[in-house]
């Protein structure tokens, strides 16, 4: 194989790509743990320091948020971390990878564990923090051969990709407008098949007012929120099934002060997954319905509002993605892989960059499963595999025996 000495050098590398992990994993990166975040943001900065690109810290925007009273707070996020280097060269690409977990301060799942020789049971080992080190080692392998010199990249990390890339759709955007394809590593899932399209997606709460009084001497005078945002939560619920690729997952009840007061606030948040933009257009049009409707029915006693949106939109493959779907494909065969892929109902950075106009492949980063629970665990084969891969695929495409249909 043509690029077999360049390859070598990952192998090389195998050992320090097992205590990246461990080190990586054992930092709480957890979306709004900040303390956290920057000490990973520090930690990647040292490592992705080596390949020499103008490095930067980019500041997000606050999102809002709904607090339990209903109220609307602006949260504060972890600045991204972006780096870029021959900008001026003909064939642009964009690397990008979150370094926030779905694993909070208080959360239980804190360290990483080795649970046999090939595994590594840990906090974001999949997700995505050992696609990090597979995108660091994939570029280091490029850097060091001459073809480098054809390829302009740019990475992104961003912090907040697990609620949403409010704060980081801006710099996704700008980014797909100026590379010619996107890279991004999240876990393949455990044998090694690649996802390819994606449903889309979008958070909501719905906030319900009461009216507060003594449970015991003025029940009759109260108005129960939680009660009356039960009904709600049913109705949204029964969504369910009327169409083939939505799914409405009540996910958090938050109401209440105490048992010996009717609750005058209570909010159910709630995720949406939709498979075209014409079932978005139907879950807004029938969510706006229920909660005008209960008005109706309940004013002046109680009063429902709404609050979020849809953050990704669905992704589908196109006939301009298949040149880089190909290149994929053998350069894995190459590799003596074979790519498999299968549509997916996760969301990822993936669904944003390909509705900018990127063509993207999004599942690049290690073999790995039970991502969001205390199971997460990392194949620790795959990442010297799914780096070879990464780095054969960028080098195929500097010396042109891939050629991209949007470069």
């Amino acid at each position: 194989m043509q690029h077999h000495e360049a390859l070598s050098f990952i192998e090389t590398q195998e050992e320090h790509m097992k205590h990246l992990v461990w080190q990586w994993s054992s930092i709480n990166s957890g979306s709004y743990h900040r303390a956290g975040l920057d000490r990973m943001r520090a930690a990647l900065a040292d490592n992705f320091l080596w390949l020499h690109g103008d490095m930067e810290e980019v500041p997000l925007q606050p999102m809002t948020h709904i607090n339990a009273r209903g109220e609307v707070q602006m949260r504060e996020l972890a600045p991204a971390l972006r780096i870029r280097k021959r900008s001026d060269a003909p064939i642009k690409i964009f690397l990008c990878g979150h370094y926030d977990t779905v694993f909070g301060e208080e959360h239980p799942f804190q360290a990483p564990r080795l649970v046999d020789s090939n595994t590594i049971n840990g906090p974001g080992v999949a997700d995505l923090k050992g696609g990090l080190v597979v995108m660091l080692k994939a570029l280091e392998t490029l850097e060091r051969s001459p073809l480098a010199s054809q390829i302009g990249w740019e990475i992104l990390l961003n912090p907040d990709e697990e609620i949403g890339s409010i704060g980081s759709d801006p710099l996704l955007k700008e980014a797909a407008q100026r590379n010619h394809i996107g890279l991004i590593y999240e876990p393949s899932l455990p044998d090694g098949t690649i996802v390819s399209g994606r449903k889309g997606t979008g958070n909501f709460s719905i906030v319900m007012h009461g009216k507060a009084a003594h449970a015991g001497r003025e029940h009759h005078l109260g108005r129960n929120a939680i009660v009356k945002l039960a009904e709600l939560t049913i109705a949204c619920d029964a969504l369910n099934g009327i169409r083939s690729d939505v799914t409405i997952n009540a996910g958090i009840i938050e109401g209440g002060v105490a048992l010996n007061v009717v609750p005058d606030v209570a909010v159910m948040r709630f995720n949406v997954r939709i498979g075209t933009v014409e079932d978005q257009h139907w879950v807004e049009q029938q969510i706006a319905r229920i909660l005008e409707e209960f008005n109706q029915r309940h004013a002046p006693d109680y009063r429902a509002e709404i609050h979020g949106c849809f953050t990704r939109p669905p992704k589908t493959i196109t006939h301009k993605d298949r040149a880089l779907w190909d290149g994929l494909e053998s350069s894995g065969a190459m590799l003596g892989l074979t790519i498999k892929s299968q549509p997916s109902g996760g969301c990822c950075d993936g669904n944003n960059l390909a509705a900018y106009g990127l063509s993207n492949i999004d599942t690049l980063g290690v073999r790995g499963g039970h991502i969001h629970s205390d199971q997460e665990y990392v194949l620790l084969d795959s990442l010297v595999e799914r780096a070879k891969l990464s780095a054969l695929l960028l080098l195929r495409i500097a010396n042109g025996e891939i050629v991209l249909s949007s470069s």
